[in-house]
């Protein structure tokens, strides 16, 4: 396990009327110049597809964002670049955006892509999705417009700083797409591969669109998704079913020693964490003694060891160390970065608590890194009730709020927003998190998007967090990038900052497969 900052900085919000442009000059050689013609079918494996409507993903993005595009991408370290929108403008107060929207870009049907077909996307998002991703930018819209065919304008009633980056997973789809006006079935994007044969938990297949409009792309004839629940994808990469997985952080030796498979990690991390229930804590658990003592028995580096190994970073931050928003006086502050069992101890005694007679509820995925804290508890005497649920029963039980503990991860986002919106009051999923309700917490939150200034919005975010972390709602363990592997007959592949396999400058649309003699 490494120490050493991983480089993620992100420096992503220009105001005052700045304008920001991807040229074609800037646009990579592999995108400009016509390649070779189109060959083979890229085999991949990365998270499932949950439904054919991108509006209302619980996180898929790594299957349908070859199919659908947004108005910006997000660069390898975290910044914005333009996508469907070659070039935007804010107003010098942070609330009026407008976005030039790019020429020559079609839908799957021919259709060309107009800025009332972006306006249509984010008035559906805004009516019709409730506890999306987009949910509480689209509640401080004021007015969505599309003055003309290049131009489409978002109002917002306050200023409202991550939404560029957010907007990266505002997918647009033209609105003739079947199912539209209710739960779209067959969606029609401008993406470089369209939505093709789907069969639910097991395969996607998307071919190759031929008036792509970035020249040269794709580089396959096809990409095909396995959405096959497979806890070791190593086996299907060695042996070719696959051409490029996500894979274990037990399986990187391995796959390391393997001539043919090369490792990539993502840009953004996973990170891991053990929430409280807050919404209906039961005694003992509401006493923050209590909590603490529960915090000071896990073991933070061996639990990073066993999931993440070399990779793993611990931490106490939703964000990671190297981040813009990580703070390393916070860092160095961790109480818990060790075990102690003996305050651990002392703190229960001191709480009147004796763990023999104190059941304790644990609620997580059926992995197997929960059993770590499931054994830390047993250790201390509590008594145990582990339920390992699948992801929507797991779900569901947290959702009932009957529960004690629950360790669980997270992974990349395209905003550190998206994290901190998790623990708010009316946020999105918010059960994983134990369903906080801290009227401080929302306000600091919420004045942090509000804020023009990067900095003061990164101390917001760290005065909120310091909240979370002195009441103890959830106690964050550590992080690390997420390993992709590919085989070597695939060039022009790279993973970008989360999971979503399509971006301006990389992924599948640029991968192709090459002989290998």
């Amino acid at each position: 396990m490494t120490d050493v900052p991983l480089n993620l900085l992100r420096r992503h919000l220009l105001l005052g009327g700045a304008a920001l442009a991807l040229p074609a000059s800037a646009l990579p050689a592999s995108a400009l110049a016509q390649s070779a013609p189109r060959a083979g079918t890229l085999k991949v494996a990365f998270l499932g597809l949950d439904t054919a409507d991108p509006h209302r993903h619980t996180g898929s993005i790594a299957v349908q964002q070859v199919f659908v595009e947004t108005l910006t991408s997000i660069a390898d370290d975290g910044t914005v670049k333009p996508f469907l929108a070659t070039a935007w403008e804010i107003s010098p107060d942070g609330k009026r955006y407008s976005f030039t929207i790019r020429e020559n870009v079609r839908f799957h049907n021919g259709r060309l892509l107009t800025a009332e077909d972006v306006r249509a996307n984010a008035v559906r998002v805004r009516d019709q999705v409730r506890g999306g991703w987009l949910s509480a930018p689209m509640r401080l819209v004021e007015s969505l417009e599309a003055p003309d065919a290049r131009t489409f304008v978002m109002t917002m009633k306050e200023p409202y700083g991550p939404l560029l980056n957010l907007l990266s997973e505002l997918w647009i789809v033209a609105p003739e797409s079947e199912g539209w006006a209710q739960t779209i079935r067959m969606p029609i994007g401008t993406g470089p591969f369209r939505f093709g044969r789907w069969q639910p938990n097991v395969s996607f297949h998307a071919p190759a669109f031929a008036q792509y409009w970035q020249p040269g792309l794709p580089r396959a004839e096809a990409v095909e998704f396995s959405l096959r629940d497979s806890s070791d994808l190593s086996l299907a990469l060695r042996a070719g079913d696959l051409h490029i997985a996500r894979v274990g952080y037990d399986k990187l030796a391995s796959v390391r020693a393997d001539p043919n498979l090369e490792v990539q990690f993502m840009k953004d991390t996973t990170w891991w964490f053990w929430s409280f229930n807050n919404r209906n804590p039961r005694a003992p658990f509401n006493d923050i003694r209590v909590r603490q003592a529960v915090s000071y028995m896990l073991d933070k580096p061996a639990f990073m060891r066993f999931v993440a190994g070399e990779a793993g970073v611990v931490t106490n931050q939703m964000a990671a160390p190297g981040q813009f928003f990580w703070d390393k006086a916070m860092h160095d502050a961790d109480a818990h970065a060790a075990p102690n069992e003996d305050r651990a101890r002392a703190l229960l005694r001191e709480a009147g608590v004796n763990p023999a007679n104190t059941p304790c509820r644990i609620v997580s995925w059926q992995s197997t890194y929960p059993e770590i804290a499931v054994q830390a508890m047993r250790k201390l005497g509590f008594q145990v009730e582990h339920l390992a649920l699948d992801d929507i029963g797991a779900q569901r039980r947290l959702g009932q709020y009957d529960w004690d503990l629950a360790p669980f991860a997270s992974g990349p986002r395209a905003d550190i927003f998206l994290r901190f919106v998790r623990m708010m009051s009316d946020g999105p999923n918010v059960g994983l998190w134990g369903g906080t309700r801290d009227a401080e917490f929302d306000r600091l939150v919420e004045a942090a998007i509000a804020s023009v200034d990067l900095n003061e919005r990164r101390r917001l975010y760290l005065a909120a967090w310091q909240r979370a972390m002195d009441n103890y709602y959830t106690v964050v363990i550590g992080h690390a990038p997420e390993p992709i592997v590919n085989r070597r007959e695939v060039t022009g592949y790279s993973p970008g900052f989360t999971w979503g396999q399509h971006r301006v400058d990389g992924g599948l649309a640029f991968g192709a497969l090459t002989a290998r003699g």
